[in-house]
């Protein structure tokens, strides 16, 4: 394996993360402005970073993924679940489609590793047939349904009580955090800007059509708007339009478990699904984990991403229903996400009737994640076609992402620590993380600045211990780097402090 990627070395020679963001155009006038950076709003910046516009994100957050899209599945779907003719169904199989091109070119890790929805009830067998026929309908390829007997043979960790299965071979796994990083920096590579920590509390159009968004950080203008901004896409449409829409935060609790029983299913496997949603799946994940979720509970508080012992318990439960023997004692963390659901339970991607030039992506939930290229690619469309928009001739559409060490042979990882040394030295023990690869995600494109922004990008802090033992050290890292006090370093952000203040040493001096 030849190593070509830039170094971190190279890297820290550009200009700063904050000077590039902030900096790099002070003009407060766009084309596009596209509020929320998590997979959808990165997807439509990065097919915009296409054409010769000006484009900018807001985020009201410190960095790209810190919404839905931190906290899911991270599941391809394949696309047989969502109403038959619905723009859902529509996005679902073509996000699917142009997944694998996506994941090459912007080289993230992705693998299709099928799917079988299971069903446990004999009397139920008819609903995989609805499924089956919902799927064919919607362009899924290669559907089948499988016997018990064929289903137990392709995973033998199914219930007892299994009937019968469809299986879906062009379902897949993802991360889902390096894919909307991915296509942030590839966005910003072509000229996006984006603006952290800069929350948008009014819009505003004046009489010649442009748009005047009012944020904590200042005033800027657009002639067109997307809204992609999650579970609060409501808030940002309800203030231009007197067609209101509704947003309910549906929380999701999951289980991560260790690598040790990553294995113990091959395929993502689900029950047959309900009103409220694909249900409890049990799945490996792109790094070799596995992953239990989610629940599916309706909220008011759009901040509501703590998990509960009745979510944990709920889980556990369904799960074991189609799983036989889960190794729940391998647990290594719970997290919940939140899951933007529009009572139709449908896309809403569309310029709004009453607010032209201002374009909604709202009620993106599952399977959104699978969903998210060709929503960039329908939007990119859209306003390619209305703004007359021209393409560039020198668009980059690929990328590299952080080199990992392990991918190389002995040989060629002691030729790296022989010429860049931090590689060498190993950060997290729990998942092998050198300083190199910590360097590289601070310093590259929209680079880190939290601990959460390191282990997004590097998977540091995401193991056994999680983050016990490598915290410390990623936030000297961040503090040598980025030239920040240790007392403004967060976890994710806002107000995450973790070190709040000095104290003083036995000697007198601070420590």
């Amino acid at each position: 394996m030849q190593i070509c990627r830039s170094s971190f070395l190279s890297l820290r020679k550009t200009e700063s993360r904050h000077l590039t963001i902030f900096e790099r155009n002070s003009n407060t006038m766009y084309d596009v402005i596209i509020i929320g950076a998590g997979v959808t709003g990165s997807s439509v910046a990065r097919e915009l970073s296409r054409y010769n516009a000006s484009v900018c994100v807001l985020e009201k957050c410190e960095d790209v993924c810190e919404g839905t899209s931190k906290a899911n599945s991270a599941i391809v779907h394949a696309g047989f679940d969502a109403a038959e003719g619905s723009l859902m169904a529509k996005m679902n199989v073509r996000g699917n489609e142009l997944m694998g091109k996506l994941a090459e070119d912007l080289d993230i890790p992705f693998r299709r590793n099928g799917a079988m929805v299971v069903c446990i009830h004999k009397e139920a067998l008819d609903g995989l047939k609805t499924l089956y026929d919902r799927g064919i309908a919607n362009g899924v390829k290669d559907l089948r349904i499988l016997s018990r007997e064929e289903a137990l043979e392709m995973e033998p960790n199914l219930s007892d009580n299994v009937e019968g299965a469809l299986y879906a071979p062009t379902s897949g796994i993802i991360c889902p955090f390096t894919l909307n990083i991915a296509m942030a920096e590839n966005a910003f590579v072509n000229g996006v800007e984006f603006r952290f920590n800069t929350k948008v509390e009014d819009i505003q159009k004046d009489e010649e059509g442009i748009w005047h968004l009012r944020t904590n950080n200042g005033e800027v203008t657009a002639k067109y708007v997307v809204n992609a901004a999650g579970v609060y896409a409501d808030t940002i449409h309800n203030m231009v339009s007197a067609d209101k829409i509704k947003i309910t935060p549906r929380r999701g609790d999951y289980c991560l478990l260790d690598k040790e029983v990553g294995h113990h299913v091959d395929k993502t496997i689900f029950p047959q699904p309900t009103n409220l949603g694909k249900g409890v799946l049990v799945s490996p994940t792109i790094h070799g984990n596995l992953i239990v979720g989610p629940t599916a509970v309706d909220l008011e508080n759009k901040e509501g991403n703590n998990t509960t012992a009745a979510g944990i318990s709920d889980l556990i439960a369904k799960a074991n229903d189609h799983v036989k023997n889960l190794p729940m004692r391998k647990v290594i963390t719970s997290f919940a996400g939140l899951r933007a659901h529009e009572a139709n339970h449908e896309f809403i991607i569309r310029e709004v009737e009453d607010a032209p030039h201002f374009i909604d992506c709202a009620g993106i939930e599952s399977p959104g994640l699978t969903s998210c290229p060709a929503i960039g690619e329908y939007v990119g469309a859209m306003l390619k076609e209305k703004m007359n928009l021209t393409e560039k001739e020198n668009w980059i559409s690929k990328r590299k992402g952080i080199l990992n060490p392990q991918d190389l042979s002995i040989e060629e990882r002691n030729e790296l620590i022989k010429k860049e040394p931090a590689y060498g030295q190993i950060i997290c023990r729990c998942e092998s993380i050198s300083e190199g690869e910590i360097l590289d995600a601070i310093h590259r494109p929209l680079g880190a600045r939290s601990l959460d922004g390191v282990k997004r990008r590097t998977r540091a802090g995401m193991g056994r211990c999680q983050a016990g033992f490598c915290s410390p050290r990623v936030m000297e890292i961040l503090h040598r780097e980025l030239g920040l006090p240790l007392e403004e370093i967060t976890k994710s952000g806002g107000r995450s402090n973790i070190v709040l203040e000095r104290t003083k040493g036995t000697n007198g001096g601070e420590l």
